[in-house]
């Protein structure tokens, strides 16, 4: 008479009832139900005895041939109890044919595939753990079969006590500070000046998109036996989509497919072809007829789409709790640091624009480039062999103006700035990563005890030691073996990055035979400007090389992963991500060094060259310095890279995709796509990445790097970061909800090794903007000549009437018939005065010919030398200094959360024990009720 709690006995395949004294309430249609389960888990304990004996194949009784709308024989009998399931859920692809059972999972095979027993025995073993299951055949190829998981309401929270699976008890009860009557008025005030403002257009609308708002409230490992503590509205929506694939996967990781120790788990399955892809499906289409401000999203994908994807919304803030509902964690924290990359980029951005402008504005009045640009009359050295002509000095006044852009009083500034900016951007991250893994529960979340990798059990799997932490026997690898792959690895790293050494000679080499044939070109443009045309000549090149390198290097780098064996997932991810970063950034940044820090340094003086192999004179710097061939190179590398990789990564989906479309369209028609169930669109959609988000960090890595390392030479680069970073959010987003299947939901506490590597690069940048503004810039030189050797020596002043003569003391003078005769040009220089010349001026601190010692350095020379070696060795020290404090004064955690975790534990335990109470009080009261008493009762 009263509701019984049924369940099923496998072992002895009885049927057993236990009465339930609690609950006196009738619910004759959850007793149907309950009778409908056991006769279906009765019918899979047969399945699976018969199938020990006898080699059905695939089970096809349960499969359906491209039939979206036909009923199974379980939906027939649900109908029968009187629920109406509506014609949406069995057509839209996201239910089983009862309509009722959402799809959890999919599992992609074909049928000619020789791994059918193991297939067999997994799928078994899958409906023994309560996992329910249809399959489907595909419409556009039948020998595709899609495989239907649903996990029901008793295996998910099963599954859901044992992940420690957090979720909503109650609703949060903020604590409000005191405040003061003085505070209270001030906040008004503001309050009523923003009230003449505008709404600020970065938020998003959450009045007419409601479905942002996250439920507010407190979260617990979710318990079966405290189940009345958890807030349940609806047991079919309490565990949401993302969560529910996640333990999916959790369980299908851990079913057998074989007898043996290590014969278990999807990933093994997917690794030998036993099926062909696994994922769980997108929530419906991502577009819709009808307005979303109007009728509300169709799904959270559409959501995702017009509130994150569309271009529309490029300038508005990125609904990151709807990310992590849809994507999970992992996904949530990179959008959540991108935005943030991106957000602090903006003061950067701004002051690097700052220093451009002041480049700009104080132009005219800079003395140097006004110098340079009347030095009519000094006549430069050939700067090759042969066929370059001498020039005057006054024909290189364009590239002294374009070098006082990047060159200026602001530029050491900038870089103290740049290099606190980069310590300010980690330090503040760290406290933003800790208020998203509050909001998240990640507070408190550990990493499970990962699986060992399949390739290291089979090397390893006859050498075992006991697991400190499971206790449980596992595959051991010796130290000496470890050691000795660790080794070649390292001689495998090193050697790659020889190669990389080698490419570089290859474009000194190709720069300075390519200076001297376009020094004879027929093209009068080209001619008069070899210099830059061999410069932007080179930079293209070395672009190419970098993107093939890149390729070997991503072969190189899983061969030595490999060759490691790294015992899990995450050691292997690790390894591998350290070495792709290694080969990609010596790889990208080689050639830049080369011309920060060695173009020009080393090619002797005219008369005496220093020459590669005895044969090519190595390249010298423009008359107006070598800072606006390191601008060049990386203007040119910056923006093709990341032109090439916004193309790689959103055309590349795009153009697979539309050639899938197309084929289909002409197979069946422009019509029948639409009629596809949702796990067929999602199936021809592309999977995600191999690595996951590796290329997404990779490239935001390689940029950050390229932002602070030489920002001292490039102000502009983080303008130019700014502009890329705000369509690659759109860009990332655009590709996750439409063009690639749904990733699995996984959690993260923060993104990893890359924070390392970020505060690697942070002090990299300090050492390398130190040598750029001592070493390639002119900054020393000239203050050594304002303070020493200029109109104002001994004044202790350094303004623009101190550099007055500066040009001509930073030029020392050659007797032009001191020429090796393989260096003498073919003009003797008669255009210029009307006789051929007999001096002429080069870039260097030398004495002149007739001295007694000819071409020796000068005192100013070792002057110059002093003040840049001391002034790398004050600058490093100074903004270490200044990293370090700004490291130690900014808590990771802000002090706010701090309180709001200690109230919130505080708050969790007295709203546990109340509930608890009133539970028992309630039981009390009944057993009064019912006449039964008993003694020692607490409370």
């Amino acid at each position: 008479e009263g509701r019984e709690d049924l369940q099923v006995n496998h072992l002895e395949t009885q049927i057993w009832i236990k009465p339930d004294r609690q609950k006196t309430d009738v619910d004759f249609s959850e007793i149907l139900n309950a009778i409908q389960e056991i006769a279906k888990d009765v019918n899979i304990f047969f399945d699976e005895l018969e199938g020990v004996n006898s080699p059905s194949k695939d089970d096809d009784s349960l499969l359906h041939h491209g039939n979206l709308t036909s009923t199974s024989d379980d939906a027939s009998r649900l109908e029968v109890v009187g629920e109406e399931v509506p014609d949406k859920n069995k057509t839209n692809g996201l239910y089983f044919r009862d309509g009722k059972c959402r799809i959890d999972y999919i599992l992609v095979y074909r049928k000619s595939n020789p791994q059918t027993e193991k297939r067999e025995v997994f799928e078994r073993n899958i409906r023994a753990e309560g996992l329910q299951m249809e399959k489907e055949s595909s419409l556009t190829n039948s020998d595709i079969i899609f495989v239907k998981l649903h996990a029901p309401w008793e295996v998910l929270g099963k599954y859901a006590e044992l992940m420690n699976v957090r979720m909503p008890f109650r609703r949060k009860i903020y604590y409000l500070h005191r405040r003061y009557k003085f505070m209270n008025r001030i906040e008004k005030q503001i309050s009523r000046f923003q009230g003449w403002l505008p709404r600020k257009p970065m938020k998003l609308d959450k009045e007419t998109l409601p479905d942002l708002e996250e439920n507010d409230c407190y979260t617990a490992p979710f318990s079966q036996q405290r189940i009345h503590h958890f807030i349940i509205h609806n047991k079919d929506t309490f565990f949401n989509n993302a969560t529910r694939s996640r333990i999916v996967h959790h369980i299908l990781q851990r079913v057998k497919y074989e007898e043996g120790k290590n014969k278990i788990g999807l990933n093994r399955l997917l690794s030998n072809g036993s099926y062909e892809a696994a994922f769980p499906l997108h929530e419906g289409s991502y577009r819709s007829k009808n307005s979303i401000k109007t009728h509300g999203a169709e799904n959270h994908r559409h959501l995702l789409y017009e509130c994150w994807a569309s271009w529309g919304v490029w300038y508005k803030y990125q609904p990151l709790d709807l990310v992590r509902r849809y994507f999970g964690e992992k996904i949530g924290l990179y959008f959540a640091w991108l935005g943030w990359y991106t957000g602090m980029l903006f003061p950067a951005a701004f002051i690097g624009l700052f220093v451009f402008l002041y480049g700009v504005t104080t132009l005219n009045h800079c003395q140097v480039s006004k110098e340079v640009c009347q030095a009519t009359d000094i006549i430069m050295c050939p700067i090759c062999d042969k066929y370059c002509p001498f020039m005057r000095l006054s024909d290189s006044c364009i590239y002294a103006k374009v070098t006082h852009l990047f060159d200026n009083g602001a530029t050491v500034f900038f870089a103290v700035f740049m290099a606190v900016w980069a310590t300010v951007f980690l330090e503040f991250w760290k406290r933003r990563r800790a208020v998203i893994a509050y909001d998240w529960d990640l507070i408190d979340w550990e990493e499970e005890e990962e699986e060992i990798r399949p390739q290291f059990e089979a090397k390893y799997s006859k050498k075992e030691r006991m697991n400190p932490i499971s206790g449980k026997p596992e595959p051991y690898q010796a130290f000496a073996d470890k050691c000795s792959r660790l080794i070649v690895s390292a001689s495998g790293i090193f050697f790659m990055i020889c190669v990389v050494i080698a490419a570089v000679f290859g474009i000194v080499i190709y720069r300075v035979v390519t200076v001297s044939t376009f020094a004879a070109f027929k093209w009068a443009l080209i001619r008069n400007n070899s210099q830059v045309a061999t410069t932007g000549t080179a930079v293209c090149i070395n672009f190419c090389i970098i993107m093939l390198l890149n390729v070997l290097y991503e072969k190189v780098a899983l061969f030595l992963t490999n060759l490691e064996q790294p015992r899990t997932e995450s050691e292997w991810e690790n390894s591998f991500t350290l070495k792709m970063f290694l080969f990609q950034f010596v790889n990208l940044n080689s050639s830049t060094f080369y011309i920060a820090f060695f173009l020009g340094r080393f090619t002797g003086h005219p008369g005496a060259y220093l020459r590669l192999i005895n044969r090519w004179r190595l390249e010298e710097c423009h008359p107006s310095g070598c800072l606006i061939d390191l601008c060049m190179q990386m203007g040119i590398i910056m923006v093709l890279k990341q032109t090439w990789n916004n193309f790689m990564e959103l055309g590349y989906p795009l153009i697979q995709n539309w050639w899938t479309r197309r084929k289909l369209r002409q197979e069946y028609g422009p019509q029948r796509k639409t009629s596809f169930p949702q796990w067929e669109k999602d199936y021809n959609l592309q999977p995600m990445n191999a690595y996951g988000l590796f290329d997404e960090y990779l490239e935001m890595i390689l940029q950050f790097g390229f932002t602070t390392i030489f920002v001292a030479a490039f102000p502009l680069a983080p303008l130019l970061a700014l502009l890329n970073n705000i369509i690659e959010i759109r860009l990332d987003a655009y590709k996750f909800v439409t063009q690639w299947r749904r990733p699995l939901a996984s959690r993260a506490k923060d993104i990893g090794i890359w924070y390392g590597i970020l505060e690697g690069i942070g002090i990299l940048s300090v050492i390398t903007n130190a040598f750029v503004i001592a070493v390639t810039s002119d900054f020393i030189p000239r203050l050594v000549y304002a303070y020493k050797y200029g109109p104002c020596a001994g004044q202790g002043e350094a303004g623009q009437k101190c550099m007055v003569g500066y040009v001509n003391a930073s030029l020392s003078v050659f007797l032009v018939s001191d020429f090796e005769n393989r260096s003498e040009p073919t003009s003797n220089g008669s255009e210029f005065s009307g006789s051929p010349l007999k001096y002429c001026r080069y870039r260097d601190y030398r004495d002149p010919p007739h001295s007694p010692v000819p071409y020796g350095y000068t005192l100013q020379f070792w002057h110059v030398l002093a003040a840049r070696l001391a002034f790398i060795i004050v600058f490093e020290h100074l903004v270490f200094c200044i990293k370090h404090l700004i490291s130690y004064l900014i808590p990771d955690l802000p002090k706010d959360l701090r309180d709001r975790m200690r109230r919130e534990k505080y708050l969790i335990q007295e709203m546990m024990y109340e509930a608890e109470l009133e539970r028992l009080q309630k039981e009390r009261k009944e057993r009064k009720k019912n006449g039964k008493s008993y003694h020692n009762e607490w409370p």
